[in-house]
């Protein structure tokens, strides 16, 4: 058994409470060593990692790791929020009780990392001194090293943050065992995977995997489903899947914020890393926050709802990712950044990666490389050959401060005022460019209604878009209809109110499919109308769902749009949103306690969709 007094001691871990925690979960798991680890730690255990096989060099000072090949993604099947009170139980949070999950986990957890070391990161997922730090210190238990290297570049780590706690025991206990990978039953009946957050017990228990937001648990666990629940129980905040960047007038020197939500394949991550378009780059300058998560307050000083990203890096999706698409993304993994490839294809003679979409085609000499399970790439099979070299949830994992675009101020404690908050998904009709949304309910009820073109085909239903309400469909942690009501609660205290928006990258002509917007960095220019509307610079187009900017309004300077294809984005089909709606209101049906206000919201809407003449 592991002397864990003396690991504590040398650490320097006073906090009382952290002490009892390591004990119980040293003991418990029957860990062979605990060692507390800090950002310090970093160059020490990548040496000790490259030594054990556990990471590959991939180049000068950047790293390569293989994930188990069924652990390779989040498994939203399996992921469960447990807590005290059925109340929590909402639509999508496979809520649980406490008093069944917590000793299930505890179970599968005895024993489980004998002959390993425990590793103790405590960490914090807000900048220092920040109003929301409370909220934001956890310590994670892993007995897993690379798990450790990632969370040193997705989080704050330090005994500092829970020495230092006013409530000493006030902070998250997060605990990740990965249990014997092979023998797992990985999506099978058997299946014994589990990954809980008990959210009125602060507690998160992960047993099962090595990989991604399954076991970082600072990331997806605390930063979002965690920081949900307190956020909702303390009524002080909310912890949102939002990006957050910063857009600055080099003309008239203001700036300006905007976070938002985006399911999967919409855009989110380029969004929140683009540069400003050539023609607008001059007079713009575009700053990066976050890609993934930001928390929401009103600072009662000022009244301002305030925004910070609570991570510290970006575990970003390889996949597509290239001097097109997001040439931030590729600068903040260059050499010498200490970056951590997962599941990429690999060449150990050359120390190279690469992923589908990197280049337009794979490299031509085949000679050394291995695909992401392995496997060299000259001796696949006639029937293997078109088979991916990377795996379509491969990973870069890099800190903020590589960010070449990174904001100035993203650690400053005082976070940074929310002006404009926005959804997107990905649709080819029905979605124009932009619509903004003045009022706060029905920008709420936007955002609850968000969807994505994804399954409808599958389920037979033409045009019917997979809901992710604010993109926090496998994050929520309490009840749609409570949420909603928080919702409105915190961002209604602002005296100062934001703008809310949908935007739309992805429309398609229906004779030829080609795109109508050119995206990437082109889609500042209406996130910059939008901006300008609520300043009053501009009226736009009032329509039922919102207002769209006339074609005189969208700064398009250095763009040349087929004038059909930009009269298509700025105006809506009535008879296609009235089907929506139909679609909207059984979506919201399936809610609890969704509050009047939304109701309302969408009665005003589906009612002036039936007057409007277009």
């Amino acid at each position: 058994m592991a002397d864990v007094e003396a690991a504590l001691d040398a650490a320097g871990l006073t906090n009382p409470h952290v002490r009892d925690y390591v004990k119980y979960y040293a003991e418990l798991t029957g860990a062979e060593r605990v060692e507390v680890v800090t950002a310090a730690d970093d160059d020490r255990l990548i040496a000790e990692a490259l030594e054990a096989g556990e990471l590959e060099p991939a180049g000068e000072g950047r790293y390569y790791s293989r994930s188990y090949h069924k652990d390779t993604a989040r498994s939203e099947e399996r992921t469960i929020v447990a807590t005290n009170d059925e109340k929590d139980k909402g639509v999508y949070n496979n809520w649980r009780p406490a008093s069944e999950m917590k000793p299930l986990l505890e179970d599968r957890m005895r024993g489980a990392s004998k002959g390993k070391t425990m590793y103790v990161v405590p960490y914090l997922m807000s900048p220092p001194g920040n109003e929301l730090a409370p909220w934001a210190a956890g310590v994670e238990l892993t007995d897993t090293r690379t798990v450790v290297l990632h969370m040193i570049r997705m989080a704050r780590v330090g005994v500092e943050h829970i020495n230092e706690l006013e409530d000493q025991n006030s902070f998250v206990r997060a605990v990740h065992v990965t249990g014997d990978l092979e023998n797992l039953g990985q999506g099978t009946p058997e299946d014994q995977r589990y990954f809980v957050t008990i959210g009125d017990e602060r507690t998160i228990l992960h047993f099962g995997s090595s990989y991604g937001g399954n076991a970082l648990l600072g990331k997806i666990a605390h930063g979002l489903r965690q920081g949900a629940y307190d956020g909702w129980a303390s009524k002080k905040f909310l912890a949102e899947q939002y990006m957050l960047i910063g857009i600055h007038d080099k003309e008239t020197g203001k700036d300006y914020h905007v976070c938002g939500g985006f399911p999967s394949a919409s855009g989110k991550t380029n969004l929140a890393m683009m540069l400003a378009p050539d023609a607008l780059g001059d007079r713009y300058h575009v700053s990066f926050y976050g890609d993934d998560i930001a928390w929401l307050w009103v600072d009662e000083k000022t009244g301002r709802l305030m925004g910070m990203n609570p991570e510290y890096g970006v575990f970003g999706v390889a996949k597509d990712t290239n001097e097109t698409t997001n040439p931030t993304a590729l600068k903040s993994v260059d050499p010498g950044t200490k970056t951590i490839f997962t599941n990429v294809a690999y060449n150990p003679k050359t120390q190279e990666v690469w992923w589908e979409g990197r280049t337009p085609e794979p490299p031509a000499d085949v000679d050394g490389w291995l695909d992401w399970k392995g496997n060299p790439i000259a001796e696949r099979s006639e029937a293997e050959k078109n088979d991916p070299w990377a795996h379509p949830n491969s990973r870069f994992t890099t800190t903020l401060d590589n960010v070449p675009n990174i904001a100035q101020d993203y650690d400053a404690a005082a976070g940074v005022p929310i002006d404009a908050i926005i959804f997107g998904g990905r649709t080819r009709d029905r979605e124009p460019l932009v619509r903004a949304i003045h009022d706060l309910a029905e920008g709420v009820y936007d955002g609850l209604t968000l969807g994505a073109e994804a399954t409808f085909a599958a389920e037979g239903v033409e045009g019917q878009l997979r809901y992710d309400p604010m993109s926090n469909r496998p994050f929520m942690a309490y009840g749609e209809g409570d949420y909603a009501q928080h919702y409105l609660d915190v961002v209604g205290a602002a005296k100062e109110q934001p703008i809310f928006a949908h935007v739309n990258w992805f429309q398609r002509d229906p004779e030829d499919g080609h795109f109508l917007w050119p995206g990437y960095r082109e889609n500042l220019r209406p996130l910059l109308w939008l901006l300008q509307l609520k300043n009053g610079e501009v009226k736009g187009n009032r329509t039922p769902v919102g207002i769209l900017p006339t074609e005189e309004e969208l700064n398009l300077d250095g763009l040349d749009l087929p004038a059909e294809d930009l009269q298509r984005i700025l105006s809506i089909d009535k008879e296609r949103w009235q089907q929506e709606m139909g679609f909207r209101e059984e979506h919201l049906k399936g809610f609890e306690r969704m509050p009047e206000a939304i109701w309302e919201a969408h009665r005003r809407v589906a009612a002036e969709l039936d007057q409007y003449e277009g």
